[in-house]
């Protein structure tokens, strides 16, 4: 919990590194965040340095705009904050009463609102036994370290226990953006990915701003299809996210040969295609040698209006489940600005990549060790890269470059 002694520090430090400010509202919420390095670290050789941990599985690392806390997912259904790199006593919140966790299932996502500061609200995604659930939160407004409750916005029926999806993001226009799994089995046995009627296997966008008749939410009137559908073709888009200027890097887990990642410029988002279940990567189903293990009917081969990724990863080279992650837009490290860090489930890994301006993928393999059983690897408000590990306890690296 935060006290007033911290809020009094925070108050000090934005005043020592930022100039002359007035005096801020006693809502902590509103604090402007302090720099996050008083002098930026020249260098290329990338380490990641633990700065603590949680006792369930630790799915992300994210903060609200301008806040220097730095706030973990348990999967086991708790919010926890660290506070100047310490561990807070107690959890900012607690839903595990209400969520099943374990295997690929829990509280996996975690989105502030853009307004956070004014209006206190978050969204988390976790799981039931049968369905995939949004729910807006919001925080007490008098004490900026404890939640107050949860409001389930939407839910997503689903059949199996992997394949959730998790990973939820604003993006620049405002919206919630939602991404969803194929819903689970091997094969996306009931071709959802493809499947514009059904929620599955997808990236949603939804205005949480506003209500249409029957919801706790809105569909922007520019969706393509007039559903929650913005982008379609997805098997399991565990971790993704946004750069500032607005591309999306997803990283997409693939059935048995091939991890993918996909990026995708904001005019090229709306009503994408990513080509599951009827490629894995770059190879057609019908063709491949495993079939992507579907039985059945299978879709011929037309890569017509299908995005492609950006980068595949095999299996054959060791990697199982690819964990996307996030450009580097912070300040303390600037030889790490403008690549895309991202790295694999299997075994410690870590590989950057940027955009040509051909629209080809650079990508260089990051020599060095770095945490198994990564879950994600994502920005606080500052820019800063965090990698958390699905471990128990569940371990918190901030990503770091020296000389």
């Amino acid at each position: 919990m935060r006290n007033l002694a911290s809020v009094v520090a925070v108050l000090s430090l934005v005043g020592a590194c930022g100039g002359n400010k007035k005096s801020e509202p006693e809502d902590a919420r509103t604090i402007d965040a302090p720099p996050a390095c008083t002098s930026p670290i020249a260098g290329t050789t990338i380490t990641a340095r633990q700065i603590g941990q949680v006792p369930g599985g630790a799915m992300l690392a994210t903060s609200p705009p301008g806040d220097p806390r730095l706030f973990v997912v348990d999967q086991t259904g708790l919010i926890r904050i660290f506070d100047g790199e310490q561990l807070q006593a107690d959890a900012f919140l607690d839903i595990s009463n209400d969520i099943v966790a374990g295997g690929e299932q829990g509280l996996l996502g975690l989105a502030f609102h853009p307004q956070y500061a004014a209006n206190g609200l978050f969204f988390v995604y976790y799981t039931l036994s049968n369905a995939n659930v949004i729910a807006r939160c919001n925080v007490s407004a008098t004490n900026p370290g404890k939640a107050m409750g949860c409001t389930p916005i939407l839910s997503v029926p689903d059949f199996a226990g992997n394949h959730n999806g998790g990973m939820i993001e604003f993006g620049k226009d405002g919206y919630l953006y939602i991404g969803t799994g194929d819903g689970g089995g091997g094969g996306d046995p009931q071709r959802t990915a493809q499947n514009l009627g059904n929620l599955l296997g997808k990236i949603l966008r939804i205005d949480v701003n506003g209500r249409d008749a029957g919801k706790e939410y809105a569909v922007p009137a520019d969706n393509p299809f007039h559903t929650e559908v913005w982008m379609y073709g997805l098997r399991n888009p565990w971790r993704w996210s946004f750069d500032t200027n607005g591309d999306i890097w997803i990283g997409d887990v693939g059935q048995g040969v091939t991890e993918e990642v996909d990026v995708l410029t904001p005019s090229e988002q709306k009503g994408a295609n990513l080509g599951w279940s009827i490629y894995e990567g770059t190879n057609c189903c019908m063709t491949q040698g495993d079939k992507c293990t579907q039985s059945g009917t299978q879709a011929a081969c037309s890569p017509a209006n299908i995005v492609m990724p950006k980068d595949s990863r095999t299996h054959g080279n060791g990697w199982l489940a690819i964990i996307g992650g996030q450009v580097y837009r912070g300040v303390c490290f600037p030889d790490m600005v403008g690549w895309y860090f991202y790295t694999d489930n299997s075994r410690g890994r870590l590989v950057k990549a940027r955009l040509k301006p051909d629209g080809s993928l650079e990508t260089v393999d990051v020599p060095g060790s770095f945490p198994n059983n990564p879950a994600s690897l994502h920005a606080d408000s500052r820019g800063e890269l965090y990698i958390t590990t699905a471990t128990n306890p569940g371990r918190i690296y901030h990503l770091e470059a020296s000389p």
